[in-house]
């Protein structure tokens, strides 16, 4: 008498989000060029540390806390973002003035003007820094100073412009659903990896001098 053989049933394993783990290395490969511009900022500031003395001394500190109190809390304005992606929520279901009720939209336009406040501050202090005689070229901290802060913005500008590709494809589709969702969540981590870079920019360049 022969017995049937009963054929084991499949096992699914689960994959992790390829686009949110090919964003993760990317950002892992952006972290080793930041690291870069900060060994050259304290080998110069090793080597020259009067030409730092003189040249801090022309920083607004206070501008600049201000400036990044800005972007430090649109890390939590573009989560809350993410929170209302991850519950397919596309746009607020209130009054404007009920945040609760806000949706992705609303979120990621806030971040969107309080990262643009804080590229507009970046501008303006670099136009008080020229008029003050501190270029890129006249002195080797004016140089990495400016390296290092400029970089940094424009990866803010990379940010701002991957928000406005989130809210198009968002009002494009029919349908908020699972890869609109998964672009906001990967914008989002590229937006707190910029704050975080910037907090630690903030404390080598403004208050460690």
């Amino acid at each position: 008498m022969s017995h049937a053989t009963t054929a084991p049933s499949p096992i699914h394993a689960t994959r992790p989000n390829q686009v949110a783990v090919g964003t993760i290395v990317w950002l892992s490969s952006e972290l080793m060029f930041f690291a870069g511009l900060f060994a050259m900022y304290f080998t110069l500031r090793a080597q020259v540390p009067e030409v730092w003395a003189e040249a801090t001394e022309l920083l607004n500190v206070p501008f600049a806390t201000a400036n990044t109190v800005i972007l430090v809390l649109s890390s939590f304005t573009a989560q809350a973002g993410v929170f209302a992606a991850e519950r397919y929520q596309r746009r607020r279901t209130g009054s404007l003035w009920q945040v609760k009720t806000w949706g992705m939209h609303e979120w990621f336009v806030l971040t969107f003007i309080m990262g643009s406040v804080f590229v507009g501050g970046q501008v303006y202090e670099y136009a008080v820094l020229v008029s003050e005689g501190l270029t890129i070229s006249s002195s080797p901290y004016g140089s990495v100073f400016y390296l290092t802060t400029g970089f940094h913005g424009l990866h803010v500008i990379g940010g701002l412009l991957a928000m406005l590709f989130v809210l198009g494809r968002s009002f494009a589709a029919k349908k908020f659903g699972t890869h609109e969702a998964t672009t906001t969540i990967v914008v989002s981590y590229y937006w707190h990896f910029v704050d975080v870079v910037w907090i630690a920019l903030f404390a080598a360049i403004y208050l460690i001098q």
